[in-house]
């Protein structure tokens, strides 16, 4: 592993003196943790104790970050979907266990009739791959993609199992959306969540933001295994990453299409001041409600799942939409802990009990499970409190 001499890394921002160790872990990521360019944001007690950013925008550490730097942070964006959900719910326009089909009638077909909201975010309706061959570029066809999963055949019977809905999770969510409120999730995202936040985080950026964007310095391929040499399980885990083949981003993350597309599940892009805004709302709401329901946002990080992940070959938990800290991979010291990690490291979280709302970004692809990265700012985070 190459080390980086710190003083050539370009830095901004202001640390409250309490949380000094964060700023210092933040710093070592960059000296031996490969970090190219990132940002991390805090607030506890409603106060932002860190707003850091640092390193590059590009390979070529041509372009430093600055305060107002986006980037693609993946699934973190399956959280803020979530959240439309629950405001959805908060409002009477949904419940958790209403059957989707009671507003998408399409989704019925295959033995869905039953599947409730409830079970689609938490990745239980068995809808984590297409098994047909898709090419390259459908994943911008919005209805034909949610056209295709509302007449496909669940790989397990729905609410039996769960296993995680690596890509199809935003065309899901965001279909239920639009079939309630007659909008895109992008849409409101920005109308009833970012907008009113003054939040950096976008699904479908648009053209005015470009320029902001970082580059995601990763550089996956999909694998060159046939389907039809695979078992089922391995066919169905292979599909749900892969299947179109730039489902997850491969080979078009930089691209301005990849960026101005609606792909809930894995193009959000954001600042780390920008999660931490949402999340700092959700931790003020979860005691007092007003920008959801606290009832509802209550029943929506319980757990609903936590075993072994179909998809993922390891245990998983789940609330509705949002993951929830877990030994192998936690969210701080704390119970209550839920948010959504990003594929590479990026993060979002809320500890309603340490009244703290956590948001990283980042360009540089890094360990998918365990990520010691954000494993150190998390650490040093609780150190501070």
């Amino acid at each position: 592993m190459t080390q980086t001499d710190p003083s050539s890394v370009p830095l901004g921002g202001h640390v409250d003196p309490r949380f000094e160790a964060v700023r210092a872990a933040f710093v070592e990521n960059f000296i031996s943790r490969e970090e190219v360019g990132a940002s991390i944001c805090l607030v506890v007690d409603g106060v932002t104790v860190v707003d850091l950013w640092g390193g590059w925008q590009d390979a070529a550490r041509t372009r430093p970050w600055q305060a107002d730097t986006l980037v693609n942070v993946f699934s973190v964006g399956k959280a803020i979907a979530a959240l439309c959900v629950v405001q959805l719910v908060s409002r009477g326009a949904l419940e958790f266990d209403q059957r989707v089909s009671s507003v998408w009638p399409e989704f019925a077909a295959e033995g869905k009739s039953d599947v409730t909201v409830r079970q689609l975010l938490s990745h239980q309706c068995g809808l984590p791959a297409i098994r047909e061959q898709l090419p390259p570029g459908a994943i911008y066809d919005w209805d034909a993609m949610c056209a295709t999963l509302a007449a496909h055949r669940p790989w397990w019977e729905p609410g039996t199992a769960h296993g995680y809905h690596v890509n199809t999770f935003g065309f899901l969510v965001g279909e239920l959306v639009r079939r309630v409120t007659g909008d895109t999730l992008g849409t409101m995202v920005q109308r009833e969540i970012a907008g009113p936040l003054a939040a950096d985080f976008y699904i479908g950026v648009s053209e005015q933001q470009l320029g902001r964007i970082a580059d995601h310095l990763w550089t996956l391929a999909p694998p060159t295994t046939a389907p039809e040499d695979l078992n089922e399980s391995q066919r169905m885990e292979l599909c749900a990453y892969f299947n179109p083949p730039d489902f997850s981003g491969a080979g078009v993350v930089n691209t301005t299409q990849w960026r101005m597309a609606e792909l809930p599940s894995t193009n959000g892009h954001a600042s780390a001041r920008g999660i931490a805004r949402i999340f700092h709302a959700l931790e003020e709401a979860d005691r007092s409600s007003g920008f959801v329901s606290s009832a509802a946002l209550r029943e929506a990080t319980a757990e609903q799942v936590h075993d072994d992940d179909m998809v993922l070959h390891r245990s998983s938990r789940f609330g509705i939409g949002f993951q929830l800290t877990q030994t192998e991979r936690p969210l701080g010291p704390n119970p209550r802990s839920y948010g959504h990690f990003g594929a590479g490291g990026s993060l979002g979280f809320c500890d309603p009990d340490a009244r703290l709302a956590f948001g990283y970004a980042i360009n540089t692809m890094g360990p998918r499970w365990q990520n010691p990265r954000n494993g150190a700012l998390i650490e040093a985070c609780y150190d501070c409190l």
